[in-house]
């Protein structure tokens, strides 16, 4: 009989240390509870779609596979199964087979399994499951949760346990819908508030105005900013350098904010999700530094490794004191290619500025299965330091710790934030 290999230490810690999610698009648990996914939606409602369209999957199936009114399980799966085989094997396809295996016991998707596993879905889609597979499943430790407002309210759910973002996405894209202005005083003034109303319960602010616009920034002063709101509240078509004008000027506005309410700046950078439009030059990391150095006392948080400009990433996190950077989502761009930066960071950067895990999804379940993952990529990466003996398994462990939990403890207010909603709930 083939023996089984003893868990190494190293396994053991990262396997069972709590794990502090940086980065998700958790729906709240009433969504969860009353119009929450069926099998198909859970297994596929992620980035894999993404990888299915690549693949040469039909975009009707794909629109159809993730229509739980668009047939039985059966009728949506098959046509996309072809293309299923071929993407089996990326980050994105990983991560699905891993909701499969971790959540519904699944080595392998067929049709009479996914209706099985239908109704563990419709078992687990009760109040409070949420926050268990998060917690005892995942075992996460907390998890910080951009949903696309800037208000941060306390979760009733699981207040000390689901953080919020404030979420600047629009303002940074220099998109005012929602906000009722006419001069860039009153703007300034509305700014202020949404800090003074939602910084204490807040844990962050987030920027993915990646997707909308370039990264590149420079300092706008008040004129210029006051010209690019005039054309912004015009009728008609906003010219992009109004908005990108505006968008600078509030970015600034934020991180000044963010550095006076002891609050860190999350950015999106590198790879945008989705298929066909993505110009991936406007993405890269090289483009912040400008704002990273005019605002040194504001800590900016890099997210997703600036994939495919890791190499950049690594060079400006060694350059700036006031930059962190996050690997949330990069386990399931390129698993390989995280695991590889673990190691290029750790020879390049101080160990105390790095973040090893966000999920970066809507529904409970995937978030543990992209936690596994990254657990798992991180085993792989420390593993392979220690066996070319760069580093002991002592120094892994505590490599370990770092990126899974102490670094991010240091960096954000987790306390201060958790003692704020007990405040404001109390």
């Amino acid at each position: 009989m083939e023996s089984v290999s003893a868990q190494t230490d190293l396994q053991h810690e990262i396997e069972s240390l709590p794990l502090v999610d940086t980065h998700e698009h958790l729906y709240k648990e009433d969504r969860w509870v009353g119009d929450g996914p069926d099998i198909l939606q859970d297994l596929f409602g992620n980035y894999a779609t993404s990888d299915l369209l690549v693949a040469g999957a039909p975009p009707d199936a794909v629109e159809r596979l993730l229509d739980s009114s668009a047939g039985d399980i059966g009728s949506r799966f098959s046509p996309v199964r072809d293309a299923w085989e071929a993407v089996q094997l990326t980050g994105y396809g990983e991560a699905v087979r891993l909701i499969a295996r971790e959540i519904y016991g699944l080595e392998e998707l067929t049709v009479d399994g996914l209706e099985a596993a239908q109704e563990t879905l419709t078992s687990l889609r009760r109040p409070g499951e949420r926050l268990r597979l998060l917690r005892d499943v995942a075992r996460l430790d907390h998890v910080q949760i951009d949903d696309f407002e800037p208000a941060c309210l306390p979760d009733a759910s699981g207040p000390d346990f689901f953080l919020y973002d404030i979420s600047w996405e629009k303002l940074a894209s220099g998109d005012l819908t929602g906000v009722d202005v006419s001069s860039l005083d009153e703007l300034r003034t509305v700014i202020g508030g949404l800090f003074e109303r939602y910084a204490a319960c807040a844990i962050a602010v987030k920027t993915q105005h990646a997707y909308f616009r370039t990264l590149a920034w420079r300092e706008r002063s008040d004129d210029e900013a006051s010209h690019a709101l005039a054309s912004v509240l015009a009728d008609g078509d906003v010219d992009e350098s109004a908005r990108l004008a505006l968008g600078d000027w509030c970015l600034a506005r934020a991180a000044e904010l963010a550095a006076e309410h002891n609050l860190p700046v999350k950015i999106h950078t590198g790879h945008l999700a989705g298929t066909g439009s993505m110009p991936v030059d406007r993405v890269r990391p090289s483009h912040l530094c400008g704002l990273l150095a005019r605002y040194s006392q504001t800590r900016f948080v890099l997210m997703h490794i600036s994939y495919p400009y890791s190499d950049e990433l690594i060079s400006i996190a060694k350059h700036f004191p006031n930059v962190w950077v996050d690997l949330c989502w990069a386990w399931s761009i390129n698993p390989y290619s995280a695991a590889d930066f673990v190691r290029r960071f750790l020879h390049a950067v101080p160990i105390n500025k790095l973040f090893v895990y966000g999920g970066d999804t809507g529904w409970p379940t995937a978030s543990v299965a992209y936690a596994a993952q990254a657990r798992r990529g991180l085993t792989r990466a420390l593993e392979a330091e220690v066996a070319a003996g760069d580093i002991t398994e002592y120094q892994a462990i505590a490599v370990a710790h770092r990126v899974m939990r102490a670094n991010q403890y240091a960096c954000f207010d987790i306390e201060g934030t958790r003692g704020a909603i007990y405040r404001a709930t109390s």
